[in-house]
């Protein structure tokens, strides 16, 4: 059955991920989808207060947190989780004490202006860049030290901002490409491949050429290919950028598929109505440090969010 409409995108008819089950790859941690009119297992935003200023202007302090309740933070081991980044460079901090988690099966946005750190902090979480001071955690394992394969390895898919696709390979050929590296079988690798190019939509695209596809194509098969290697936490950099309006839903509701597998995901964008649409809670980062966390409810009515990034004017 035909699952594409006449512009090329998936038939709303179908969901982003089909209905045909989980892929056949090594299942997902963590707990099972949650099914249609089933509550959220995530905890409910905590209420905020205000913290006390920094004694000293080096402190790597917060200047607006969250209150959680006893054993509400730290009892659990995260999918993926950061406690105190910093970094300088030369005399100028750019990251100054940073603290965030991501559960599993939860999508979280990193949100903030040009210039706040939110970039700088995205990158030490991928491990493009270490950090000056803190740590980073995969599954509770410090991996601050780590390059990116090793943390591949432990896990961490990444989708960067810019094309990662062979521009002069098929579809299938690209999939297969990241696929002939892991440690299966030829009939493993075809079952994976198969069942990627089905839940995303691109079967029928299977022949054709990388550069030959849309804006909307190419994310789709960019996200396939991060998720060929079975990450527990994806982390995806300005998905949003540069896809045409008409793909903007259908790529949000792949994003929607992938947490209901109980995938973490960590969105950095600056499309702030289409981020704030899709996920659980979002942190705001500026003057490098978190001045504001929550869901979108939250941080859309919260007066510090809209002073320092949403504006006065800012609707959903």
């Amino acid at each position: 059955m035909d699952r594409s409409g006449p512009d090329g995108l998936r038939n709303p008819a179908f969901p982003a991920f089909g209905s045909q089950g989980p892929l056949s790859i090594p299942p997902w941690k963590g707990p099972p989808p949650r099914g249609a009119g089933e509550s959220s297992s995530h905890p409910p935003t905590p209420e905020v207060f205000e913290a006390p200023p920094a004694e000293e202007e080096s402190l790597p302090v917060q200047s607006r947190v969250l209150h959680h309740s006893e054993g509400e933070e730290g009892d659990g081991v995260f999918p993926l989780s950061a406690e105190g980044l910093v970094k300088q460079f030369g005399h100028r901090r750019v990251v100054n004490g940073v603290d965030l988690h991501v559960r599993t099966g939860e999508i979280v946005g990193l949100l903030g202006p040009n210039g706040a750190g939110k970039t700088t902090t995205f990158y030490m979480l991928v491990g493009l860049i270490q950090p000056t001071q803190g740590d980073v955690f995969i599954d509770g394992q410090k991996v601050t030290r780590m390059p990116m394969h090793l943390r591949a390895r432990k896990g961490l898919g990444y989708l960067p901002q810019e094309e990662s696709i062979f521009r002069k390979l098929t579809v299938e050929e690209n999939l297969m490409a990241i696929l002939d590296f892991l440690d299966v079988d030829a009939e493993e690798r075809t079952a994976r491949c198969e069942a990627l190019l089905e839940d995303f939509g691109i079967a029928h695209l299977r022949r054709t050429m990388a550069l030959a596809l849309s804006g909307g194509e190419k994310r789709r098969l960019t996200i396939a290919r991060a998720l060929a290697t079975a990450p527990t936490v994806l982390l995806l950099d300005e998905p949003f950028s540069g896809v045409d309006p008409l793909a903007v839903d259908d790529l949000q509701q792949i994003v929607l598929g992938l947490r209901n597998r109980g995938l973490s995901v960590l969105i950095s964008d600056h499309n702030v109505r289409e981020t704030l649409a899709i996920v659980d809670r979002a942190y705001l980062v500026c003057e490098g440090r978190v001045m504001s966390h929550g869901s979108s409810d939250f941080l859309i009515n919260d007066p510090v969010t809209r002073e320092l990034y949403l504006g006065p004017r800012f609707s959903m």
